[in-house]
């Protein structure tokens, strides 16, 4: 027998499958997507079986070993992974490892152990039996196996002798490390617009749907009724959320309605609880999962529906790694692969290119335009902060300030919003100037006060803050720019006695965090919560009634044609956390740009006009939706080699690429002591761009001065 063997390394080199023969006695364990540990050189590597081959004319290795019993990429996904291969012209072993929680990647050294319980059955019962060992057997009248500390709280001493004289057997059955889900509860009832919703997808037999829905309009509600239909004809159903701090109130909700059908897939879990719902969903245990991007591979089979919540978030690209991969062009590879799935795209603010597409038909629209029961949206203020920053306190007009207290008075909940982590953005010397910098990256360190650390927010680099300037030796260092930490004291100091909640990366580090904070929000131990966007995103707290945005310019200032449209959204969807309940919500706006179109249409709500402004700027500087972008970035530790590569591979695109517009090279900044050059293509149409791109990667693929990086759609760059 001789199989297509796929090994562990990431390298353009190696990016194909290599031929293995099979010893007899392995024949039998041998099955597609599995695991086995081969020979490699001098090296020995596991790799995943992805083909059977019929017959060679040449010598090969044998393999040394199989690692799994059960197949760990199944049929769909090992297409998937060829597809994203294709879209992302990254290594196929690097699309499947993606794919996959660490214990179950092909890589050695990483052992998850299974996690096992112990439990008695009966045996031939003896016929002497005293009175405890009568109510041990008793505990055996309801279930045909019991847990042993069950049965050792009535007598341990009884228990073994049992055991001992062949009454009960002992056996060990695996536990599963996953969170306990809560009971299930009685559907709510649909509003006519909700029903209109659901009918509407129902009866249509088009793929992909956007649901555009304002905030609080019960989109969560309509998943749900959508993804009853989908288990009723039995298939089965992923749910994608971008932030791991929503995970833990969409899975209240969806296990109040769907019991033990779930399974969590997300970076909050352990590497053992991520094996163990892998592998109850591989079983078939399972009909829903859900989780962050990631969890778009989940080794469901016969999938009905994806949903993919709050579609705008930026989290469902992953941007920064190899494969450079959009999960929601994923998931509509993957719902072809599923005969007759659908797809549904969430969101109160659409991405311009998801909005765009259900205009001209490619997705069907389907609206919410009302919140439940016809609640009013927040009224939102705008504060000019040109002209309240010669009154206010810190960083808080007196509007701010005097409705958080008032608030609080009549025991409503409060949320803050400032898009930035940290004490202070930067630390700069009063004396000469001189601002620190991460000495890997070409980016300032943030102060954090609590640590009375510098740090990097990008590579990690972390220093003690020390007030003597490196530079000129004077005392003079001091703290610019503000984040929540420095927010959060400016509060604790104007409003005594007041309890914050600060949720930023910062304060979620640790396992559990997320879940621990909600909850001590939603019952009231904290009167405000105060946080990054992390904040902003689908939580849902009956007592908010006030929104506070302490900058609402942060996002506004990002050098990125993205910008406005992110601080749209962001500032609508924080926005949206007031007032969703019986008691009605108000929302501040601090800004420096009061004028702004973005802002203007956040505080009317209307989502529409900021879509025709936008469009219509994106047409006429040749931006997605018009144009596809392109990202070919070049790197390296030597600075002229960047430079000079990234001009050659310049002139290859002018060469062969016509109708194609070509920016750059231009230099971003220095990472993790790597330096980066970038082009970048707008195109409408380009047949041949994918021929080009992987000819260039072929060239540079031995060159170890530079690394070529290509990011279709990106994010940032």
């Amino acid at each position: 027998m001789y199989i297509g063997v796929l090994v562990e390394l990431s390298n353009k080199n190696i990016d194909k499958v290599f031929t293995y023969s099979v010893p007899h006695e392995l024949e039998k364990n041998i099955k597609l997507g599995i695991r086995v540990v081969v020979p490699f050189g001098r090296q020995t590597l596991e790799g995943f079986v992805v083909s059977f081959i019929d017959k060679v004319d040449y010598e090969t290795k044998d393999i040394i070993d199989v690692v799994d019993q059960d197949e760990i990429l199944n049929e769909e996904l090992l297409k998937l992974g060829k597809i994203m291969q294709e879209r992302t012209l990254s290594t196929l072993i690097s699309c499947y490892q993606v794919m996959l929680p660490k214990a179950l990647k092909a890589k050695n050294g990483i052992v998850i152990n299974k996690k096992y319980d112990t439990f008695y059955k009966l045996g031939i019962i003896p016929e002497k039996l005293n009175d405890k060992q009568r109510k041990i057997i008793s505990m055996f009248d309801k279930s045909e196996v019991v847990l042993k500390s069950d049965l050792d709280k009535i007598s341990v001493s009884s228990v073994k002798t049992l055991e001992k004289n062949g009454g009960l057997v002992k056996v060990k059955l695996e536990h599963y490390r996953h969170s306990s889900l809560e009971q299930k509860e009685e559907k709510k009832k649909l509003t006519p617009d909700q029903n209109k919703v659901l009918n509407e997808f129902l009866e249509s037999r088009d793929e992909v749907f956007l649901l555009h829905g304002v905030t609080g309009s019960g989109k969560t509600e309509v998943y749900m009724e959508m993804i009853d239909d989908v288990l009723k004809k039995g298939k089965t159903a992923i749910v994608l959320v971008p932030e791991i701090s929503l995970t833990p109130q969409i899975i209240s909700r969806f296990s109040k309605r769907f019991g033990e059908k779930i399974a969590l897939l997300h970076s909050a879990l352990s590497d053992g609880e991520r094996y163990d719902e892998w592998r109850r969903i591989a079983r078939g245990e399972v009909d829903i999962v859900i989780g962050a991007r990631s969890a778009l591979f989940a080794p469901l089979k016969n999938i009905g529906l994806i949903v993919i919540d709050e579609e705008h978030s930026s989290s469902y690209k992953q941007d920064d790694s190899n494969p450079r991969y959009s999960a929601i062009e994923m998931a509509k590879e993957r719902i072809k692969l599923n005969n007759g799935a659908k797809l549904v795209l969430g969101s109160a603010t659409p991405t311009l290119d998801s909005y765009a597409r259900s205009i001209k038909g490619l997705y069907h629209l389907l609206e919410l335009p009302n919140r439940i029961n016809k609640k009013e949206l927040p009224e939102i203020k705008i504060i000019d902060m040109n002209e309240e920053i010669k009154r206010c306190k810190g960083h808080f007009s007196d509007q701010l300030l005097t409705s958080i207290e008032d608030k609080i008075s009549k025991g409503e909940q409060v949320i803050l919003l400032l898009n930035r982590r940290g004490y202070a953005s930067f630390v700069t010397c009063k004396n000469c100037g001189y601002t620190v910098k991460c000495p890997n990256c070409d980016i300032t360190l943030t102060y954090h006060k609590t640590s009375n650390n510098l740090r990097c927010h990008y590579c990690g680099y972390a220093t003690k803050m020390d007030s003597v300037c490196p530079e000129c030796h004077e005392k003079a260092l001091s703290s610019l720019g503000v984040g929540t930490e420095k927010i959060e004291e400016e509060l604790t100091k104007f409003i005594p006695n007041i309890r914050i909640l600060r949720m930023d990366f910062d304060t979620t580090s640790r396992k559990g965090s997320h879940e621990k904070m909600i909850k001590d929000f939603e019952n009231h131990k904290y009167d405000v919560l105060l946080g990054t966007q992390i904040v902003a995103k689908g939580l849902d707290f009956e007592n908010v009634t006030l929104v506070g945005i302490i900058n609402a310019d942060t996002s506004l200032n990002i050098p990125n044609f993205r910008s406005s449209e992110e601080t749209f959204s962001l500032l609508s969807q924080v926005s949206g956390r007031s007032g969703r309940s019986k008691k009605s919500g108000e929302v501040i706006l601090q800004t420096y740009n009061p004028n702004h179109y973005a802002i203007e249409c956040v505080k009317r709500h209307d989502y529409k006009s900021f879509f025709n402004t936008e469009m219509n700027i994106r047409r006429k500087l040749n931006y997605p939706p018009y144009y596809y972008i392109t990202y070919v970035r070049v790197s390296g530790k030597n600075q002229e080699v960047c430079y000079k590569e990234s001009l050659k591979i310049k002139k290859i695109f002018e060469k062969y690429l016509d109708n194609t517009i070509i920016l750059g090279p231009t230099s971003t900044f220095r990472l993790s002591n790597t330096y980066r050059y970038g082009l970048t293509l707008k195109y409408k149409k380009q047949d041949n761009l994918i021929e080009i791109l992987n000819k260039i990667i072929d060239v540079y693929k031995s060159n170890n001065l530079v690394t070529i990086d290509i990011n279709f759609n990106p994010i940032v760059f």
